[in-house]
């Protein structure tokens, strides 16, 4: 008898994997203000998160961790381009940026799946994609204040949450393949690993300082202070793999792109954490222009003419 479909679970799901999102963009960024470079921030959480996801599958159900050589590929680039490099490049933004900025530009990724699905894949899409791509554009426009002349953002930070944006898109893409054949949760552990190993070549951990891991750093002005290692433990089990678990679980009640349109509300959430957490403050317009651009990826997400496969329903 299959599972009963319960939409308010799943709408729960959503956003509490939403909340979660957002405060580790805030305990990602004081990481990284306590010297953990951005590679070794990815590599940390990508190697923490594959061997937590590994151990439980080996544990659970170890007939599913079975990888066969044509997968090999396919595993490969999601899990380098999709998972170590998203990571990597928004670590990057929010080093230079507001934390909700940078997410708004990572966000835009169903804009550019869209505009992928149209020019390369030759689908069909909804006329409200250039409604979505100008929306998007416009508000991107009010959030970097180009009307101030050069701008008030990073370019270095705003590149890296392009950059972003696009491996994410490549992981959604790459993501529709990759579970018409296996489920979610196999193929993310998977794609962690191939993350890991990429970070274990091109950040090698001999060069890893373990002193950084003891370094105390304070939570807010004159608070607590935590050990590096514990904001680490934060972001691999809150900040990856139980907000991930949330998410898959959330599309066994609800169609991806009502799930997508959901998952919105983390630039809202991670733009609040970081105003009360970090006293980041946004002007007026870049407020305005994260909700004008959120208005453009929800048109985006739903762009499409052809629906998405659902993961948990399609043939194994």
């Amino acid at each position: 008898m299959p599972p009963a479909v319960r939409p308010a679970t799943g709408y729960l799901c959503t956003v509490a994997a939403a909340g979660l999102f957002a405060v580790n963009g805030s305990v990602s960024k004081l990481a990284l203000e306590a010297g953990i470079p951005a590679t070794l921030l990815t590599a940390l959480r990508c190697t923490g998160a594959a061997a937590v996801l590994l151990g439980v599958l080996a544990v659970l159900a170890p007939q599913r961790l079975r990888l066969h050589r044509r997968e090999v590929p396919l595993v490969a680039v999601f899990g380098v381009v999709g998972v170590a490099l998203t990571q990597f490049l928004y670590y990057v933004a929010i080093g230079r940026l507001p934390v909700g900025i940078a997410l708004v530009f990572e966000m835009t990724a169903p804009v550019f799946i869209a505009l992928y699905v149209w020019l390369v894949r030759g689908e069909p899409v909804r006329n409200r994609l250039w409604s979505a791509l100008a929306l998007s554009l416009s508000g991107l426009v009010l959030v970097a204040q180009v009307r101030e002349g050069s701008g008030s953002l990073d370019l270095l930070g705003v590149a890296a949450g392009v950059a972003a944006a696009l491996c994410l898109a490549t992981y959604y893409l790459l993501g529709e393949r990759g579970t018409a054949e296996r489920d979610p949760v196999t193929l993310t552990a998977w794609s962690f690993s191939a993350a890991a190993v990429f970070w274990a070549v091109a950040a090698p951990w001999r060069d890893f300082d373990v002193a950084l891991l003891g370094r105390a750093v304070p939570l807010s002005a004159g608070s607590i202070q935590l050990p590096v290692w514990a904001l680490v433990g934060w972001i691999v089990v809150l900040g990856a793999v139980v907000p991930f678990w949330l998410s898959v679980a959330a599309l066994r009640h609800l169609p991806p792109t009502a799930a997508g349109i959901v998952a919105t509300v983390e630039p809202v959430l991670a733009s609040i954490v970081a105003w009360l957490w970090l006293e980041q403050v946004l002007t007026g317009w870049q407020i305005a222009g994260g909700l004008v651009v959120l208005a453009g990826i929800v048109l985006a997400q739903t762009a499409r003419a052809r629906p998405v496969a659902h993961p948990e329903t399609v043939p194994s």
